[in-house]
């Protein structure tokens, strides 16, 4: 937990406006809250995202998977293990961002207004790439490219692994907490409403790094991994 104070103290003395995430903040939040569901699928590229916005679409993915695959900053293909840069996904976000800019630019100059090309993008921030101090990191590093939107998972990063995977492990529910609230004051520190979306593997998880959280405990089978790991019964009822 932070109070506004501690907000103030880490904005430095010069104000610096992120526009576009600001916008693209509102635009996604109005979209939640008047639409049943928003259609979408990921960009690669920025022509892609162009490409989206004159098919009508309403707002772009920007997947870890499909960073890890193919359009990463290790010019690498990886399986989806948070194997790559974590800056790669703010960078591709940036670049279909100035791809939709341009577009914009150039449909303002010709007095055309028939396409919104500023469109909301949620980005994948896998795990956090590591605690809370990570995750504050990206998280403004994502409001820096114009993300509207950034969803994290509540795996243990170290261990990180594609939902379709087996044995994936989870942290506590009060270490994801912690994650999620400092990737709300990056965005607070940063001025902008950011929509945070929690992830949960916790449905199929077979493991949980440690046992600190009592409200952990109904999932605990009593069983240890030679790593140290908790076995777990997979679920989210309580």
């Amino acid at each position: 937990n932070y109070k506004p104070s501690d907000v103030v103290k880490l904005r430095g003395s010069i104000r610096i406006e992120y526009s576009i995430a600001k916008l693209a903040s509102h635009k996604l939040w109005n979209l939640l809250n008047t639409e049943p569901y928003i259609a979408t699928f990921g960009a690669l590229t920025g022509s892609q995202a162009v490409e989206m916005a004159k098919a009508g679409l309403k707002a772009i993915y920007v997947s870890g998977w499909q960073v890890a695959a193919d359009n990463n900053l290790s010019n690498q293909t990886y399986p989806d293990l948070s194997l790559y840069p974590s800056n790669s996904v703010p960078n591709l976000v940036k670049r279909l961002n100035n791809a939709l800019l341009r577009a914009d630019q150039i449909s303002w100059s010709e007095g055309k207004r028939d396409i919104d090309y500023l469109l909301p993008i949620v980005a994948d921030a896998e795990a956090g790439f590591g605690g809370p101090i990570h995750a504050f990191e990206l998280t403004k590093a994502l409001i820096e490219a114009g993300a509207a939107g950034v969803h994290f998972e509540d795996q243990l990063a170290a261990e990180k692994k594609c939902g379709h995977l087996g044995g994936k492990v989870l942290i506590p529910i009060s270490a994801f907490i912690r994650v999620l609230n400092a990737a709300r004051l990056a965005s607070d520190v940063l001025g902008v409403p950011t929509i945070l979306i929690a992830r949960t593997d916790a449905p199929n998880a077979k493991y949980l790094s440690n046992d600190v959280d009592e409200t952990d405990n109904q999932f605990l089978t009593g069983k240890r991994t030679s790593e140290g790991y908790y076995e777990i019964r997979g679920g989210i009822e309580y």
